[in-house]
């Protein structure tokens, strides 16, 4: 029996923006500072600015593939649902975790409620941030990355996706923020 697929909400502006692809960039070097950003928390209706957090706490910053509110990315669905469900770990050590998608708001929303979300999940659907950040875009939307950052905003560690190795693992994660005793 076949069974149909929903793809109304792909096709939009952003797809065809970011539809050729472009290939991540190793731009930011560990031990530097990364670029400022402000984003609508979804999570928790508020504006999100990174350097709110600089001297203050360190940050994951987990860039993420969703197509619409009803199209997930094969890769990035377990990756949201692994963080999401160690959200807690990450913050008892006084780590913030940071999603960043590029659906737009109410997409997003829906995305909060279905998967849950107890991290913050942060919206930018001119994918502003993500270029910033030379995360690449592949057939219609940013590609995912992670990049840790002490609490100074200095980058840690950064994984940028391939189709080899597509996001970091939360053990990965945070043995990279262990590595750097931020204690």
């Amino acid at each position: 029996m076949l069974t149909s697929t929903d793809f109304s909400g792909l096709f939009n502006e952003r797809f065809f923006r970011n539809f050729l692809p472009i290939p991540a960039t190793s731009y930011f070097h560990v031990e530097i500072g990364t670029p400022d950003f402000q984003l609508p928390d979804i999570t928790n209706g508020n504006l999100v600015k990174l350097s709110d957090y600089r001297g203050k706490q360190p940050v994951l910053l987990a860039f993420t593939r969703i197509f619409t509110e009803k199209q997930y990315c094969p890769f990035c669905y377990p990756h949201i649902k692994a963080l999401n469900e160690n959200y807690e770990e990450f913050t008892k050590r006084g780590i913030e975790v940071l999603m960043i998608t590029s659906t737009d708001e109410k997409q997003s929303q829906i995305v909060v409620q279905d998967l849950g979300l107890k991290m913050p999940l942060l919206s930018d659907p001119s994918c502003q941030v993500f270029r910033r950040y030379r995360v690449g875009q592949a057939l219609g939307a940013p590609l995912p990355a992670q990049f840790v950052l002490d609490k100074d905003g200095k980058l840690l560690y950064r994984h940028l996706f391939s189709f080899l190795d597509h996001n970091a693992s939360v053990e990965t994660l945070l043995a990279q923020f262990n590595a750097a005793k931020l204690e």
